[in-house]
C-alpha cells in the first residue's frame, strides 16, 4: 500500500515537474535552479494534496458540527491567503532565496572546523536505521522543538508582538493554522533549518514531517466541536485542546496574571510535552478565541490587529518596534 502510493506520488511530481514547473522555471531564466525546483515541485504537489483534505474533508466536518457560526468571512479568506503562500510553496521559495545561500555557508565552515551531523540512523544502529523508526524520532524531536519554540513566543514581549497575529483571529476556522507574521515565520524556518541541519534528517523525511504537522494543526484550528475522549486527548492534540491555547484570557496569559504573557497547550502534536512540563489544561469547554486586549474597554483595550493581509503584517511590525 505504502509502496504503491510512494509511486502514484513520485510519477504525479514527475509530471508537474517535466510538463509544467520546468518550462516556467526556464522560461523566466531561472535554468540553474532545475533541482532545487524539482524539491519545490514536491512541496507545491504536498501543499496541493493538504488543501484538498481541507476543502473536501476538514471543511464539510465544520460544517456537519461547529463550535460557532461564521460571521467574518473577510477573516477567513485572509486566513485562506496566508495557507496559499505557506501550503503551496510560495513562502518557501523566498526563504531558498534567503537562507539558502546562508546554510550552506555555515555548514561549509561547520565541516571545515571537524563538524559532523548527528544523525538519528547513527543512534542505535539496526533499529533508528529502520525508515519508520528514524521517522518516528524526527517526529518526536521536532514536535519537542516546536513545544518549546512556541512556548517561547509566549514568553518574550517581542517574540508576542508578532506571534499575537496569528492569537487575533476571533473566528478561527481550518485555515488558520497559517496565520502568522512573516518575521516570525522567518524566524522559525531559520530554527527548524538549523535543528534539520544537525540531526541530518533527509529532504524528503523532512517534507513529510512538516505535511503531517500541518495538516493536524489545520485540524487543531478547525471551528470544529471535536475532542478524542479521556484518554485520545492525552495522545493525540484536538480542536478542543488547541482551542483553549486560543481562548481569550487563557491561552496567552499566565494564570490570575492578566499583565503577564504566559499560556498553556503550546504542543504541535503531541499534549504529552505540555503534560511534561506542567502547561497542560484539559478543558471540557470551547472557549471564545481572540486575545483580551482586542476586547472593548474595560475589559480590553479595543485594540485594532487589521483586517487584512497587509495591515496584520504593517501593525505586527508597528508592535514590534512599541508604536502599535
Amino acid at each position: 500500500m505504502i509502496e504503491t502510493l510512494e509511486t502514484w506520488f513520485g510519477e504525479l511530481e514527475g509530471t508537474l515537474f517535466q510538463d509544467i514547473i520546468l518550462p516556467v522555471v526556464y522560461q523566466l531564466g531561472f535554468g540553474g535552479y532545475a533541482e532545487e525546483a524539482f524539491t519545490g515541485t514536491e512541496w507545491l504537489l504536498v501543499g496541493l494534496i493538504q488543501i484538498a483534505v481541507m476543502f473536501l474533508i476538514l471543511g464539510p466536518l465544520e460544517r456537519l458540527r461547529p463550535v460557532e457560526p461564521v460571521t467574518d468571512r473577510a477573516a477567513i479568506r485572509t486566513d485562506m491567503l496566508y495557507t496559499a503562500i505557506h501550503r503551496l510553496g510560495l513562502f518557501r521559495l523566498a526563504m531558498f532565496f534567503v537562507l539558502g545561500p546562508t546554510m550552506d555557508w555555515v555548514e561549509g565552515h561547520l565541516r571545515l572546523l571537524g563538524w559532523q551531523r548527528i544523525n538519528v540512523e547513527d543512534w542505535w544502529p539496526g533499529v533508528t536505521s529502520i525508515p519508520l523508526v528514524s521517522f518516528c524520532v524526527y517526529l518526536l524531536l521536532f514536535d519537542l522543538l516546536d513545544y518549546w519554540y512556541h512556548r517561547m513566543s509566549h514568553t518574550w514581549r517581542w517574540w508576542w508582538s508578532l506571534h499575537a497575529l496569528h492569537h487575533s483571529q476571533r473566528q478561527m476556522t481550518v485555515w488558520s493554522d497559517n496565520r502568522n507574521h512573516l518575521l516570525d515565520d522567518l524566524l522559525r524556518d531559520a530554527v527548524f533549518a538549523v535543528v534539520a541541519l544537525a540531526v541530518g534528517v533527509e529532504p524528503s523525511q523532512y517534507v513529510v514531517l512538516v505535511a503531517l504537522s500541518q495538516l493536524l494543526q489545520s485540524l487543531q484550528h478547525a471551528n470544529l466541536r471535536l475532542h478524542f475522549g479521556r484518554i485520545g486527548e492525552r495522545l493525540l492534540i484536538s480542536p478542543r485542546f488547541h482551542r483553549t491555547h486560543h481562548a481569550v484570557g487563557v491561552g496567552h496569559e499566565a494564570s490570575g496574571q492578566p499583565q503577564r504573557l504566559g499560556g498553556c497547550n503550546f504542543g504541535a502534536i503531541f499534549p504529552w510535552w505540555d503534560m511534561m512540563f506542567g502547561t497542560a489544561r484539559f478543558a471540557d469547554g470551547y472557549h471564545a478565541t481572540g486575545i483580551r486586549d482586542q476586547l472593548p474597554p474595560p475589559v480590553g483595550r479595543g485594540r485594532d490587529y487589521g483586517a487584512g493581509f497587509l495591515r496584520q503584517q504593517w501593525y505586527g511590525l508597528k508592535r514590534l518596534l512599541g508604536r502599535g
